[in-house]
């Protein structure tokens, strides 16, 4: 068969490779930003220890011995834990460090879409990897080098949250330019595992060296988002056009073939200023806050992201430790076990999407899954009490509800309103429609492991209540963007 062209101009490859060849970088590559971000998830019951049972002991063997017991016996929340955190308000502490990353992701957020619309992917992107590695690095350097300032942690945090914002709009835009709508539900479904996937590996690789040098926990997810973000430079194709930059680098390479040359090289040149014309002309034609915000869905989607959100996170960030309090089981196996949150997570981003495509309603799938989850969630503060095996069960069925929804509105529909025939075909203002979703999402983001780290002072039931009256906020938000908007 005559070979697959782009234009004018011949590709070394199958259309369909480069498509798989995206596909998986993008997923390998917000896999390693999740995974950055889940081992302050498993380290915190390693920076706030259980001392209780330390210090019965010390109890038990004074008063065998006819003394008093010692002044630390009688300080049940010092001395086994990493100051700043080993006060009686560690939860709170632990909770500023989550609100202080995730606010700054909020607002990074909203910036870093338009930002990104402005530089090439590909470099934005990078230097984004790279940065957000060594601020992960930085983290773990604190165990190294004994730091014990609340301020180092914070600002460490504040700066990774800004630096990861330039993930999730890249790669959505870049994944969005190689396919179309057709089944766009079921591969974005598929592709958006990566944050399960993620999640799991940064639980395994965290608690592997988090009772013995919980450094190692960040200093090595820090490591691979690196390596990750000089991977992204060298092999990350954002769209189509970009093929043709390649071949015009082989064009000079093979210059000993002149004719072959210079017609591949006049073709490249044409249809890639074409590529560049008609982007120009369309950005400019777009006013792009105003003309994403007022597309239909955009802003009631957003909000259901919000409450969806925030449950999702509030579960990244402190089932580990509530596991840990629960069950009495150590940070390793705590962290092993919430692995299962993250399964069900996949599962259910691929049924949300699978499903969509058939019906044709997104909203309508969110609605019937965020129904299911809140009488779920509250299962699961029931269950838990009762082993590990029932806890097991509700962990995959949390996981597939919560997630599901969440799943669906940062890609499929996201990309579908990035698309939408009134933005004229701008695939540029992808990355701002995601942006503006995904940065509301992650106020709720933010919120919830603040809220859950203010509330479980006063008990974890009072979280659970907390999760599911943002679930039920989801479910309304989405009912009613399903009967108004017209957005499905």
């Amino acid at each position: 068969p005559p070979p697959q062209t782009l234009g004018c101009c011949p590709l070394v490859f199958p259309l369909c490779r480069y498509r798989a060849l995206t596909f998986i970088l993008t997923f390998l590559l917000y896999t390693s930003f999740h995974l950055s971000r889940k081992p302050i998830s498993i380290v915190k019951s390693e920076l706030h220890k259980n001392c209780s049972s330390v210090n019965e002991l010390a109890t038990i063997a004074s008063s065998g011995s006819g003394q008093l017991p010692s002044l630390t016996s009688l300080h049940t929340d010092m001395d086994c834990s990493w100051k700043p955190f080993d006060k009686r308000n560690y939860k709170q502490l632990l909770g500023a460090m989550d609100y202080s990353f995730l606010c700054a992701y909020a607002v990074g957020m909203y910036l870093s879409g338009i930002i990104g619309e402005r530089l090439p992917i590909r470099l934005y992107l990078t230097v984004g990897m790279l940065t957000s590695g060594l601020f992960t690095c930085l983290f773990g350097l604190g165990y190294v080098y004994n730091i014990h300032n609340l301020g180092f942690y914070i600002f460490v945090q504040v700066a990774n949250g800004l630096v990861q914002t330039t993930g999730w709009p890249s790669v959505v835009t870049c994944i969005s330019n190689w396919f179309g709508k057709g089944r766009r539900g079921l591969i974005m479904g598929l592709w958006n595992s990566h944050t399960s996937v993620g999640n799991i590996l940064g639980s395994l690789i965290a608690g592997y060296w988090v009772s013995s040098n919980w450094g190692m926990s960040f200093i090595v997810p820090g490591i691979i988002i690196a390596v990750m973000g000089v991977v992204c430079f060298f092999f990350l194709i954002e769209r189509e056009c970009s093929l043709l930059i390649g071949l015009m680098a082989v064009c000079h390479y093979f210059d000993n073939k002149a004719q072959v040359c210079v017609s591949l090289c006049v073709c490249s040149c044409s249809v890639y200023l074409t590529c560049i014309a008609t982007l120009f002309i369309r950005t400019v034609s777009l006013c792009l806050c105003a003309g994403c915000l007022s597309l239909q869905g955009v802003i009631e989607f957003s909000l259901c992201l919000l409450f969806a959100k925030l449950v999702s996170y509030t579960f990244l960030f402190w089932l580990p430790l509530y596991i840990t309090k629960a069950a009495h089981l150590d940070a390793k196996k705590a962290g092993d076990l919430s692995t299962l949150f993250d399964v069900g997570g996949i599962v259910g981003g691929i049924l949300a999407g699978v499903i969509s495509d058939k019906l044709g309603k997104r909203a309508t799938t969110c609605a019937v899954m965020l129904l299911l989850a809140a009488p779920t969630l509250y299962g699961f503060s029931m269950i838990s009490e009762f082993g590990l095996g029932p806890t097991i069960g509700m962990l995959l069925v949390c996981g597939c509800l919560v997630n599901g929804p969440y799943s669906l509105i940062t890609t499929a529909v996201s990309a579908d309103l990035g698309t939408h025939k009134s933005l004229k075909g701008n695939a540029r203002a992808l990355s701002t429609v995601t942006a503006i979703i995904d940065g509301t999402g992650s106020v709720g983001a933010a919120l919830g492991p603040l809220l859950a780290g203010l509330l479980s002072a006063g008990g974890w039931d009072r979280v659970f209540y907390m999760l599911m009256t943002a679930d039920f906020l989801a479910l309304l938000v989405s009912i009613i963007t399903d009967k108004s908007s017209g957005c499905k």
